[in-house]
C-alpha cells in the first residue's frame, strides 16, 4: 500500500486558500451612527412580544431599523445591492405595519353596543373586530318593548332567537306565577336557546313581560349559526356566556315552580323545557319512592 503524497495535498491546500481575498487589516474607525441606530433597531424589533399590539411593537422598530440601514447603505457606494435589499425590506415591513394599523383601527358602536362589549364581551378579551361582526349579524338594529308588552308566550311564542336585554326589566312567569326577573345584560332566551340543537325547534315554556320600557338586541338562529360555523372563536365565546348567563338564572330564583306533588323544580331547566306534562308527572312519580319499615 502506497502512503499519501503530503507535499502534493499541502500545495494543493494553499493554492485553494490563495484564491480567496485575506482581511488583510481592520478598520480603525467604528461605522457611523446610522448603521449603528439601525441595528439597536433592529435588535429591539426582534425582541417584539406576541398578538397584535406586539406585533404593532415589532413592525415600527424593523421598519425604522431598516429604514436607517438603507440611508447608510445610499451613503456608501460600493454596497449598491445592501441598499436594494434594505430598501425592499422597509418597504415589506411599511405594508405590514400599515395593514396590522388597519385591524387595530377604532371600531365605533352605538352607545348601547358599546356597553353591551363593555359589559360582557371586553371582559373576556373579544376584540372589536370579532364583536364587530357579532353586531354586524344582527344588522345593528335593536327592538324596543313597550312596559307589560310580552318578550315570550308560554306555549306560543317559538324559539327562534337569542336576545340580550339592555335597558329596562323583565319579569319571567309561568302558569301565572313569578320566577324571575332579567336584568340589564342578561340574555332573556338562554335556557331555550340552550335546550335546542340547531336542527331543532321548540316554544316558549314561560311567559316574558317587560315590567318597564325595555330595548334588547335579538339574532336570528340561521343566521348566528352561520356566524359559528365561519368563526369558531365566537361560537365559543357565545357559548361561554350563555351557560354563564344560565348558572347565575338558576342561583338567582327567589321562587320556584312546584308540581302536583309539591316537589320544587325549574321549568327554564332544559331537561323540562319540553317535556309532556304527563311524562313530567311520571318522572314525579318516580321520585316517589316507598321506604320500607325496618324489620324489627
Amino acid at each position: 500500500m502506497e502512503l499519501p503524497d503530503f507535499d502534493a495535498m499541502n500545495s494543493t491546500l494553499e493554492t485553494a486558500v490563495g484564491d480567496y481575498p485575506v482581511c488583510q487589516a481592520w478598520r480603525e474607525g467604528a461605522e457611523d451612527s446610522v448603521f449603528q441606530l439601525a441595528n439597536i433597531f433592529l435588535v429591539l424589533g426582534f425582541m417584539g412580544g406576541s398578538g397584535l399590539y406586539g406585533l404593532l411593537y415589532m413592525l415600527t422598530l424593523l421598519t425604522l431599523g431598516f429604514f436607517c440601514a438603507t440611508v447608510w447603505s445610499w451613503e456608501d457606494a460600493c454596497t449598491t445591492d445592501g441598499f436594494l435589499w434594505n430598501f425592499a425590506l422597509f418597504g415589506v415591513c411599511v405594508g405590514q405595519l400599515v395593514h396590522v394599523s388597519y385591524r387595530l383601527r377604532i371600531v365605533t358602536f352605538d352607545k348601547e353596543f358599546q356597553e353591551l362589549y363593555n359589559c360582557m364581551f371586553k371582559k373576556l378579551g373579544v376584540s372589536l373586530s370579532h364583536f364587530g361582526k357579532v353586531v354586524a349579524c344582527c344588522d345593528g338594529d335593536l327592538q324596543t318593548l313597550e312596559k307589560d308588552h310580552c318578550f315570550a308566550m308560554e306555549g306560543k311564542t317559538a324559539i327562534e332567537k337569542l336576545s340580550v336585554l339592555l335597558s329596562g326589566r323583565m319579569v319571567v312567569t309561568v302558569n301565572g306565577e313569578f320566577l324571575h326577573y332579567i336584568h340589564p345584560f342578561q340574555f332573556l332566551d338562554s335556557p331555550e336557546w340552550d335546550s335546542l340543537r340547531p336542527s331543532e325547534e321548540g316554544v316558549f315554556q314561560v311567559t316574558l313581560r317587560a315590567e318597564s320600557r325595555c330595548r334588547y338586541v335579538a339574532w336570528r338562529r340561521k343566521k348566528l349559526y352561520l356566524l359559528f360555523a365561519k368563526h369558531r372563536y365566537i361560537a365559543k365565546v357565545f357559548a361561554l356566556v350563555v351557560r354563564n348567563d344560565i348558572a347565575e338564572k338558576l342561583f338567582s330564583l327567589n321562587d320556584k315552580a312546584f308540581d302536583s306533588s309539591g316537589h320544587r323544580y325549574d321549568l327554564r331547566l332544559p331537561s323540562y323545557c319540553h317535556v309532556p306534562k304527563p311524562d313530567l308527572d311520571k318522572s314525579d312519580a318516580l321520585l316517589h319512592v316507598p321506604v320500607q319499615p325496618a324489620a324489627k
